[in-house]
């Protein structure tokens, strides 16, 4: 089966904040402290560092390759009214542009939008759009924002004109930022105000899992995606867990998804997707035509609409 991520990023320093970094690396010291083997918190973030050295996505691409992984969907957040970041929005739009023209057939794009940022942020968008051909609006609610505030609606209105899907985080995240805002049924009004438009719940196949289950059962519009499942404190384990997922009756709003690079530092994508595919507990009980729309069919049919 040809596999499709629908949940990528360039594992860049260029792209991920230092504040991100300091906050990822705070979490993994608390849970060694309580354990009695954590190194210097210096130390864990020099290593979280030096995992986002892929500013071109090459070795995202050699990773792809080897995994099996056809094609993927890079996601490009706006953290800049949170936090310091090292490039402009533009910027980094320019430059998920010119990633996507080194590694030609291998990405689709999906622009981060921050809805504070009035009128110029929604022209940065309509050339991520009809200049560099982006496929997507992906949107950090934990940044500070309901994804059903109505400064996002004009960003709406033009995914709705043009078949465009919206991606946003739920759950937690960064330990600074605020989880208030990513919870799964914040987007409910939303996706009622704009039923033309596909919205995927990231990580909604891990966290709140319930709710976004629910939403996606019975919102038309609303999917949900597996993204993070490697690195989430899932009981039983991913495996056990996502085999649960696959069983209950929405494979057709499910998007398969590994939020790259959290993987990186337990193997990379290849033993993961190993592990995802080749063993028996994932998709135990699960018919072959539905693991084909969980690992890319539902994927490929959201992008098709646009």
């Amino acid at each position: 089966m040809e596999i499709y991520d629908g949940h990528c990023h360039v594992a860049s320093t260029d792209f991920i904040p230092e504040q991100f970094i300091r906050d990822v690396a705070a979490n993994m010291h608390r849970r060694l402290t309580a354990e009695g083997v954590a190194p210097p918190i210096e130390r864990l973030v020099a290593r979280v560092r030096s995992q986002h050295q892929d500013h071109d996505a090459d070795q995202l691409v050699r990773e792809m390759d080897a995994a099996g992984v056809r094609r993927s969907v890079l996601l490009c957040p706006d953290f800049s009214e949170r936090m310091d970041c090292p490039l402009s929005p533009a910027e980094t739009a320019r430059r998920h542009h010119e990633i996507r023209l080194r590694h030609p057939d291998r990405f689709w794009v999906f622009m981060g939008v921050d809805p504070r940022q009035g009128a110029e942020g929604l022209d940065r968008f309509e050339k991520g759009v009809h200049t560099y051909g982006f496929e997507g609006l992906k949107l950090y609610p934990p940044c500070g924002y309901s994804p059903s505030d109505p400064r996002l609606y004009p960003y709406y209105e033009i995914c709705a004109s043009r078949r465009l899907p919206v991606f946003l985080h739920t759950g937690p995240t960064a330990g600074s930022l605020d989880f208030e805002f990513a919870h799964p049924m914040r987007v409910d009004r939303a996706a009622r105000d704009f039923p033309a438009v596909s919205f995927i719940l990231g990580h909604g196949g891990v966290t709140h899992t319930e709710t976004a289950l629910a939403m996606a059962a019975y919102r038309p519009n609303i999917y949900l995606d597996i993204g993070g499942f490697a690195g989430a404190p899932l009981a039983g384990g991913w495996p056990e867990h996502l085999n649960r997922l696959f069983r209950s009756g929405v494979n057709d709003k499910i998007v398969f998804g590994t939020d790259w690079p959290l993987n990186r530092m337990s193997g990379g994508l290849r033993r993961l997707l190993a592990e995802f595919t080749d063993g028996s507990q994932v998709f135990a009980d699960v018919r072959s035509r539905e693991r084909r729309l969980v690992l890319g069919g539902n994927l490929l049919r959201i992008l098709a609409e646009g």
